[in-house]
């Protein structure tokens, strides 16, 4: 968190009309496992260590930061974008990732600052928030979370020196883009060891201040607050002072709303009396070196990291779960796909096959030895070999046909894991393919291209609508290529479902 406010009051006050909250979701949110947070962390403690003590902007703990969290995230299927700045000379970072799903003009955002003053490796001031808001995202994604609203996540780069990550994300968005977004959620200190529960004060009920914050602020600051009385614990509003990430938001005119656990500012005797704790600062370690992995409260980091679950999936407005599998594959057992169906294929090395693939590398990871579930997946040429080149996709075009697949009438969708990983001898002729054959006509439903550029493999998640084909009996068809001479390249499927609306 920034030590004194560089937006004014004037750019704070700014409203448009927002979109009507979305209903309770009637998924039940998860329970954040404090494990989890505190283990990331750990992590951000460990590369600050190893980086002159902190992850401060143009420092290099603070990518080697975006890279855990990034490495992380792709694993997950999230779909991110390292987004980069320049600022006092420097290269700043953002990094962006986006939940495959949802209506994306109704887009919910969930963002924390990554960076550290260069004082110390900045684990409550905050690596609290960042590793809360991780975790839930990580959340979203082993819980199979369909919400209404589109999920976005970001961390952000150079906070501390005036906002300049988030700053540079608003105004890289078009008014349109800007408009997409219809809520956004900052977590910035929230495991402060002399704990208050602050929530952004979005509709000015405490009166003091910059008043409040855009329309639709009022109901995220409703929301969270409806989940600390829950669990018996009071809140106090505070005030959208320009301090944190929220400021270009609410400038732009977006509502916002988040949790504070307090900074330099000292704990009073009646909020000793509401919270217990201290009449001592909320942090005493604020923007010094002792901001180490010892400096959070373990049950402000839980209770707030459950209340950000909560807010996510309450505000995301999920409000049917998916609906009965039409189809499902996750490999473990053949169930009838067909390699080379229409008997084209030209690759000479590398043709899809379901298996249980070896781990290979060049320089970058080319094959993952995992999967997403069990041992075996679709991928291009299993084995390991001699090289990471040696069951490699070559020469041309590989696919794989499913069984017969009988769509439902209505609505449905099909989703899947995959990735596609090449060298930088790739080129953008390359690709990863899905395509749905209805009849004799063969459509394309989702592709990848390559580029000449080194693409690792990492897991990712797709979801494609199938309702133009409701009543139709379809198969998939999976298709890879290198349509160049010394090109490596690599892909793999896993987990395909199709689920009525």
């Amino acid at each position: 968190m920034r030590a004194l406010s560089l937006i004014g009051a004037t750019a704070l006050l700014v409203t448009v009309a927002a979109a009507a909250p979305a209903q309770a979701a009637a998924v039940a949110p998860p329970d954040i496992p404090l494990a989890n947070v505190k283990n990331h962390l750990s992590q951000l403690q460990s590369i600050a260590t190893a980086n002159g003590g902190n992850r401060a902007h143009g420092r290099p703990g603070f990518l080697a930061s975006v890279t855990y969290v990034k490495g992380l995230l792709d694993s997950a299927g999230f779909q991110t974008q390292q987004q980069s700045f320049t600022y006092g000379g420097a290269t700043g970072y953002n990094l962006i990732a986006d939940w495959p799903g949802g209506d994306t003009a109704d887009t919910l955002m969930v963002g924390a600052h990554l960076d550290s003053v260069t004082a110390g490796p900045g684990i409550n001031d905050n690596g609290s928030g960042s590793a809360a808001n991780l975790e839930v995202a990580l959340a979203v994604a082993r819980t199979g979370f369909h919400p209404d609203r589109h999920l976005r996540f970001g961390w952000w780069g150079a906070e501390e020196l005036g906002l300049r990550g988030s700053t540079a994300y608003v105004n890289s968005l078009s008014s349109a883009q800007k408009a997409a977004i219809t809520g956004y959620l900052n977590f910035d200190m929230v495991g402060s060891p002399n704990p208050g529960y602050f929530l952004y004060d979005g509709d000015n009920s405490d009166g003091t201040g910059s008043g409040p914050g855009p329309a639709g602020s009022a109901e995220i600051e409703d929301t969270l607050e409806a989940y600390f009385t829950s669990i018996g614990v009071p809140t106090r509003g505070t005030d959208f002072d320009g301090r944190s990430d929220y400021g270009p938001f609410i400038a732009a005119g977006i509502p916002a709303g988040g949790i504070f656990t307090g900074a330099e500012g000292r704990k009073t005797a009646a909020q000793v009396q509401l919270w217990g704790g201290t009449q001592a600062a909320f942090d005493a370690c604020y923007h010094r070196s002792c901001d180490t992995i010892s400096n959070i409260n373990d049950t402000a980091l839980d209770r707030d990291s459950d209340a950000i679950a909560y807010a996510v999936w309450t505000l995301a407005g999920a409000a049917t779960p998916p609906g009965p599998s039409v189809f499902a594959d996750d490999f473990e057992t053949a169930q009838g796909w067909t390699t080379n169906a229409a008997g084209t294929d030209t690759a000479t090395t590398g043709a899809w096959e379901r298996g249980d693939p070896a781990a290979t590398s060049s320089g970058v990871a080319t094959q993952l030895g995992t999967t997403v579930n069990g041992s075996n997946d679709l991928v291009t040429g299993a084995p390991a070999g001699s090289s990471a080149g040696a069951n490699d996709v070559d020469g041309g075009t590989t696919t794989i046909r499913s069984p017969a697949i009988i769509l439902p009438g209505g609505a449905s969708s099909l989703s899947f894991s995959w990735y596609l990983a090449h060298l930088s001898n790739a080129t953008n002729g390359d690709y990863f393919r899905v395509q749905v054959i209805s009849g004799t006509t063969a459509t394309t439903v989702f592709s990848q291209a390559g580029a000449a550029t080194d693409r690792a493999a990492a897991w990712q998640k797709a979801t494609v609508s199938l309702t133009p084909y409701a009543g139709q009996t379809i198969r998939l068809q999976v298709e890879a290529a290198d349509t160049g001479t010394a090109s490596l390249v690599e892909a793999a499927v896993d987990d395909i479902v199709i689920t009525q609306a």
